[in-house]
């Protein structure tokens, strides 16, 4: 990489990093005042035990040389010890994905997760599911290969993580909010955020660093400067669909409740953050612009499913995280530029589209739900019903988050 590559490769490896304490700012604004340090516990303990699973094994193992394997040798560079510099930057980057997928799945488990039981299916999934499957999007195994396998003149498009970020970190959510049951009083109106600046805080760091989210592999790539480059559409295109999904959220909010919330707006945000991912160099704006208002408007309703199908997905991870990953991947095959149905191409990229979220999903989904049931009948993943209604910050981490002295 030359110097400038080189720079934009470190910042948005920085601004991926900040993403997580943006969640932990989030969903610790949206739980009870009485579990907000356990809520940003969780992506603080994602951050620590990822990144140094990534370094020991997790990058080796995600990628592969054939399509058929598995994941990648977990030992062929234990610790790092023979990777170049540079490599070592494109590897730090890939490290912040890793982390954000596992902190987003927490969002799923709010006031009901033990510590210790978190960390340990942290470590057990990011090995089974998230480095594997980091090597079957990006690192040549079988979503990369699938326009191969079928003879189709294209390949999967997913280009900073539908799939492997937001449909995987989606589907593991619903499984662990199955594992876990529902929080006591579960029903309409048990979750009030304590905190709603703080939400909009998290909002505003996610959409900062989903910059560098989107936009970053085009100088780990060393492609700035060059004509492949296309920082510039990917950069329009994760502003433009963003606020269009927030329109799009804030219409239904008014037509539902009566009333566009600022909760609402930034989960609108995220929605469209997180649909225009894998969507980002690969849509016209105007595209980019028709997905934000669709995905914004399709994940407000999708959260309200969790009261109609009985899961308790505290957060919306499932609503948000799962439905907008699906729309922004298989959007590709409606409005992808010269390959969409809609746009100059055949239903071919909508099948690679299409098989590759539900192969990601259904894995996700089984092998979150053996590790989450597993770890609840051996040492037990939810708190005792007396600490969740005492507070799990306190029976969990012995602090609380706000102390309230008394004036004299």
């Amino acid at each position: 990489m030359d110097s400038g590559n080189l720079a934009w490769a470190v910042t948005a490896t920085a601004l991926v990093l900040v993403m997580t304490p943006g969640v932990a700012f989030f969903y610790g604004g949206l739980v009870k005042a009485k579990s907000v340090i356990s809520m940003m516990m969780m992506s603080f303990g994602a951050i620590a035990l990822v990144a140094v699973l990534w370094i020991l094994y997790g990058a080796n193992m995600s990628a592969v040389e054939n399509p058929t394997d598995f994941a990648g040798n977990p030992f062929s560079d234990f610790g790092l010890a023979n990777a170049s510099s540079d490599q070592l930057v494109g590897i730090a980057y890939g490290a912040t994905f890793a982390i954000i997928t596992v902190a987003l799945i927490s969002g799923a488990i709010a006031d009901r997760a033990k510590f210790g039981s978190w960390m340990i299916f942290v470590g057990v999934w990011a090995t089974l599911v998230y480095f594997p499957v980091a090597a079957w999007v990006w690192g040549g195994g079988w979503a990369f290969s699938l326009g191969e396998f079928f003879g189709f003149d294209t390949a999967t498009i997913d280009y900073a993580g539908g799939t492997a970020v937001h449909i995987n970190a989606g589907a593991a959510a619903l499984a662990l909010a199955i594992v876990l049951g529902k929080r006591l009083g579960f029903q309409k109106g048990i979750q009030k955020p304590h905190n709603v600046p703080l939400v909009l805080l998290g909002a505003a760091l996610l959409w900062f660093g989903w910059f560098g989210f989107n936009a970053g592999a085009e100088g780990t790539f060393g492609l700035l400067g060059t004509e492949d480059s296309r920082v510039g559409l990917i950069v329009i295109n994760t502003l433009g669909a963003t606020a269009a999904a927030i329109v799009g959220w804030l219409v239904i909010e008014k037509i539902k409740v009566g009333k566009p919330t600022s909760v609402g707006a930034v989960s609108g945000a995220v929605a469209g953050l997180v649909a225009i991912t894998p969507a980002c160099a690969d849509l016209a704006p105007g595209w980019a612009l028709v997905l934000g208002l669709i995905t914004g408007a399709v994940c407000c309703f999708a959260v309200e499913l969790k009261w109609k199908l009985g899961y308790d997905d505290s957060l919306d991870v499932v609503g948000i995280h799962l439905v907008g990953g699906l729309i922004g991947t298989i959007s590709i095959g409606f409005f992808g530029t010269n390959v969409g149905l809609l746009t100059g191409g055949d239903a071919s990229q909508l099948v690679l589209q299409v098989l590759s979220s539900l192969g990601v999903l259904i894995y996700s989904f089984v092998v979150a739900f053996v590790i989450g049931l597993i770890i609840e009948k051996t040492m037990g993943f939810r708190i005792k019903n007396e600490d969740e209604l005492a507070g799990v910050d306190t029976a969990v981490h012995g602090e609380e988050g706000y102390l309230m002295e008394e004036r004299v």
